[in-house]
């Protein structure tokens, strides 16, 4: 009696295209999963692979139950859920994997498959990157094969699946284009719907301690693209507003939580031309939205200005989005300040930072008025031994006294919090603006980009008649970090006693050649929207394009491919033609009234003719000899013209 749980080696020839398919199907999730669902895939996998070669029992049900609820109560210790794109993925690749110690028959092979297109497809909620394109292509094309191979002969080759496959999947790609050109695009891109990565994202904080924004100036990924319609913008008029803080306690700044201000956009004076441009602004997981200092209006939906001018989101960016704003980098804010706000913006925590507060003082009282003293300071920092760098000294207790009198090293940060501190300690309103400064323009896609190595921080001081007015401290100190910015900076050897290392101008070249066709894929793909579509439709000829029209022309193209391709296939796939020797038996047959039977030979129908007397038995040697010679001899023309002469003359 046969063992039910036993293995016969029948799935050994497909079972390594099955388990490298699930392989393939997998790699784009193994990042974002914690290292013991990839190690039970692989396992499971090797486990399987060997059971199926030494024709071994499999698992049984208790253990394999076990073993699910195991995984299922690991996923959601992991994740502390079981929905949303992280859990959704581990209990999958889970599946997969269990799904493999009990499969014995072919339908279970397709079940896996099936588990392998759902992986492949489930990498896309995560991001939609320029080489999704290449792996979807390749993952497809080997899940294809493993289909393929479950079902083909022993004459049939790997490399046969393989081609066959391809060319199946080549007959999908005209359908896949149409239907991705005319179906109607809902009101945002794809990637911009808010979908749980399970991953966070690197961005500016809400609050602000001396060191913070070490870690992101040494981090060269993308924080945001710009496309200006014009000119770029000076470097030194690069400011990126993002969050304002407001409040400090001795060593950290901090700010309130996004709030709707409706007089903040009227406080805003500007003048000179406005400056129009679309940002395309990577995940941050915060609610901050980042343009060019001063914004005026912004096409970001659900988007608003606070107290403090700075823009933000009713909910988190926890997907790459793009909007239009325009801006003026000549501006001034407000002009006139009730005593409950100027107390508010001046205030400092008791017995903090003393020598700070004694310098400030002395320095106010010698330069007479507000404007000077800003100056003053600004002076100060320039022409004394203050040094810009990335690896500043730890600061400790009253960290502003330590670095204005002791290490005189730090980067933006430190300057802007020592420089806010000083206005404070003399009843001068200031406030510190985190965000980004600069950007490297990519000669090869015409944009901007600005990384995280830009982060910058600044401040806000308020005059007496001009109102809130942007003062760089850090510009004092290291003007070509203003002026040419950190990425300039690292290759003209500034930036190495900053702590910036550069790369080899090889290198980066080849990072602006990806990022331009990176800036284009989010342009033209993942950008593909209502707006860009009907653009689109209009460009080939479709007047007043709407969703019936759309739609319409998509199920007339698609019907067309599909006949289209069932005529190749039919062409492909149709019977050989028969050569003219074939077709001039054929007449003889007919003539003679007889049916040929199945695997019979020429010679056996010629004998079986001549005992029925069907024929005259002269012709019927003599077209058989001229169609043996025709058919499977060296006769040529000559043999053809035999037969088709003494065929002919049959009656």
């Amino acid at each position: 009696m046969s063992n039910p749980r036993g293995t016969d080696g029948s799935l050994l020839a497909s079972l390594p295209w099955t388990l490298a398919a699930l392989t393939i199907s997998l790699v784009p999730h193994v990042p974002f999963l914690p290292i013991w669902i990839t190690a039970a895939f692989l396992g499971c996998a090797g486990w399987r692979y060997i059971i199926e070669r030494r024709r071994r029992t499999l698992p049984s049900r208790w253990l394999r139950a076990g073993l699910a609820l195991a995984c299922f109560l690991g996923v959601l210790a992991t994740y502390s859920s079981i929905s949303g794109v992280g859990p959704g993925s581990a209990l999958l690749a889970v599946m997969a994997a269990l799904k493999l110690l009990e499969t014995r028959k072919r339908r279970d092979q397709f079940v896996l498959l099936f588990l392998s297109i759902f992986l492949v497809m489930s990498s896309l909620l995560r991001e939609q990157y320029l080489w999704s394109v290449p792996y979807m292509a390749l993952s497809l094309l080997v899940i294809m094969t493993a289909w393929l191979r479950m079902s083909a002969g022993e004459s049939q080759s790997a490399r046969q699946s393989f081609t066959t496959g391809g060319r199946l999947l080549l007959y999908a790609v005209p359908l896949a284009i149409v239907m991705w050109v005319f179906f109607p695009r809902i009101s945002s891109p794809f990637w911009a719907v808010p979908i749980d990565t399970s991953q966070a994202s690197s961005g500016l904080s809400d609050t602000m301690s001396p060191g913070d924004i070490t870690s992101l100036s040494m981090s060269n990924e993308v924080a945001f693209r710009v496309a200006f319609e014009g000119e770029i913008p000076a470097p030194r008029d690069r400011y990126w507003r993002g969050l304002v803080l407001t409040r400090f306690n001795g060593r950290t700044w901090s700010g309130r939580e996004p709030s709707i201000s409706r007089s903040a956009l009227d406080q805003i004076e500007v003048a000179g031309e406005p400056v129009n441009y679309e940002i395309t602004l990577e995940p941050t997981r915060q609610q901050w939205v980042f343009a060019l200092d001063m914004p005026t209006s912004w096409s970001l939906r659900r988007t608003f200005m606070g107290p403090q001018q700075q823009l933000a989101r009713m909910t988190p960016i926890d997907q790459r989005i793009a909007y239009r704003v325009t801006s003026h980098t000549e501006f001034s804010v407000g002009t006139e300040m009730s005593e409950l706000y100027r107390n508010w913006y001046s205030d400092l925590p008791d017995d903090s930072n003393p020598r700070t507060e004694e310098l400030a003082r002395e320095m106010r009282a010698a330069a007479g008025n507000d404007r000077d003293f800003v100056d003053a300071v600004l002076k100060k920092l320039n022409r004394e031994e203050f040094y810009y760098t990335l690896e500043p000294p730890p600061l400790g207790r009253d960290p502003v006294d330590r670095f204005l009198f002791e290490t005189r090293r730090g980067f933006c940060e430190h300057y802007a919090s020592a420089f806010s501190v000083m206005m404070r300690s003399v009843g001068i309103p200031a406030r510190v603006v985190l965000g980004y400064q600069g950007g490297e323009i990519n000669p090869m896609g015409g944009h901007l980009i600005v990384r995280q190595s830009d982060a910058h921080a600044w401040t806000e001081v308020w005059l007496d008649g001009l109102g809130w007015r942007r003062i760089d401290p850090t510009a004092a100190v290291a003007p070509e970090r203003i002026d040419i910015g950190a990425s300039d900076a690292a290759f003209d050897g500034v930036g190495q006693s900053w702590g910036l290392t550069a790369p080899s101008r090889l290198v980066h070249q080849l990072k602006l050649t990806w990022d331009a066709m990176n800036a284009k894929w989010n342009e033209w793909i993942l950008g593909y929207g209502p707006e860009t579509q009907n653009s689109f439709m209009k460009w080939l000829g479709m007047d007043d394009p709407s969703w019936r029209k759309m739609m319409l022309t998509l199920v007339g193209l698609v019907i067309g491919l599909i006949l289209l391709i069932s005529l190749l296939l039919m062409l492909r796939y149709r019977p050989p033609q028969k050569d003219e020797a074939a077709r001039l038996y054929r007449r003889f047959v007919r003539k003679t009234g007889l049916t040929p039977r199945t695997g019979e030979t020429a010679h056996a129908f010629a004998q079986r003719v001549l005992k029925s007397h069907a024929a005259p038995g002269k012709a019927v040697g003599e077209i058989t000899s001229a169609y043996m010679d025709a058919r499977y001899g060296h006769g040529g023309e000559i043999a053809h013209d035999r037969l088709r002469v003494a065929v002919g003359s049959m009656r």
